[in-house]
């Protein structure tokens, strides 16, 4: 028997996705905009293509036969198109389908399954209600909870919170897979020279600059770890800080992790040092060094995302002025003499 369901409308296509009057809507994470990453907009639908939302139509009569059940496109996903879906009772899901040629940027579903399901085990990410291995599609419970705006992730409080969930995460359950932010940059260089891409001008010294943090970092211990924490993937549920969107999720440098927290949000001096005592229990100079290389790494590591993007996403948004942004960051980043001392090691 089929899912009685009551879809909202969906955007115009050259609306916005998210819902325009963010109050009469669940405040999820999934539906915070983020400066760090491009706003994603619908495209226009293509003769013979089967709508996602028909998908997410056809999962929920498997999930849930005969439930009634409301659907909600939510805003957010770039590389994932999220739905929140309200059943009869009242019990709510988000289904997270994988977007299209999404492995070029190094996404595994099955991976990021396994690393929900790791995060959800140590009380950290939303509890799993399912994978749909044939539709890659990912199942979570609908985290109640408000997002966190920029100023409050700045402040001691949030980001002792913020330092217990890295630091119970990065303690779990191993992945199966690695995550390098040296490697990935080179991935996505591969990826872009395949698809006719040219690099930016300021990708070669970049380059030269990750080989020499490769050097200086050396062989460091592998944990799992998030590795994309954007301000839109935080929740705060009230008692503790949850993270959302584990896609990019792998085994990985823990200091990979607390430097892609800072720089996504504007991390300083005295927020570094915040950081460092709530997440290491003390402020010392070889992991303040190790911060500093890796902001440099996670800038880097964006700015290929965004070149590999301009040649594989659909969606109408320029990547290539994206990725620009980050090559322009992550040289401000080498010219602070903090990050200098760091680098001569």
């Amino acid at each position: 028997m089929p899912v009685v369901c009551e879809i909202l409308p969906e955007a115009a296509p050259d609306e916005p996705v998210c819902p325009g009057d963010r109050d009469s809507h669940p405040r999820s994470i999934y539906e915070t905009r983020t400066p760090s990453r491009p706003f994603l907009r619908r495209s226009k639908q293509k003769p013979g293509k089967i709508r996602p939302m028909d998908r997410v139509e056809a999962i929920a009569a498997r999930l849930w036969p005969g439930r009634a059940a409301r659907m909600e496109q939510l805003s957010g996903g770039i590389a994932s198109w999220n739905v929140l879906v309200t059943l009869d009772g009242g019990d709510r899901f988000v289904l997270r389908l994988g977007g299209p040629e999404t492995h070029l940027l190094g996404i595994d579903r099955a991976v990021e399954h396994e690393a929900t399901l790791a995060a959800a085990a140590v009380g950290v990410g939303p509890p799993v209600e399912a994978y749909v291995e044939d539709e890659q599609c990912l199942v979570t419970r609908f985290l109640e909870g408000t997002p966190v705006d920029a100023d409050t992730m700045r402040e001691p409080a949030t980001i002792r919170r913020i330092a217990a969930a890295l630091h119970a995460f990065h303690n779990g359950p191993p992945l199966p897979a690695r995550f390098s932010s040296f490697d990935v940059s080179e991935e996505y260089r591969s990826t872009a020279f395949a698809r006719g891409a040219e690099m930016p001008a300021a990708y070669v010294w970049a380059r030269q600059i990750a080989r020499r943090i490769q050097a200086v970092r050396g062989v460091t211990a592998e944990r799992p770890c998030h590795n994309d924490l954007l301000p839109a993937n935080f929740i705060d549920d009230g008692s503790r800080v949850r993270i959302v969107d584990w896609e990019y999720a792998g085994m990985g440098d823990v200091f990979f992790d607390l430097a892609n927290l800072s720089v996504n949000n504007g991390f300083g001096e005295a927020e570094h040092e915040a950081l460092l005592l709530a997440y290491r229990g003390a402020v010392r100079e070889p992991d303040l060094r190790a911060l500093q290389l890796m902001r440099f790494m996670s800038d880097f590591r964006e700015a290929m995302w965004g070149v590999v993007q301009a040649v594989v996403s659909p969606i109408p948004f320029d990547f290539r002025a994206y990725a620009d942004e980050h090559f322009a960051r992550l040289a401000r980043t080498s010219e602070s003499p903090e990050f200098v001392r760091a680098l001569e090691g």
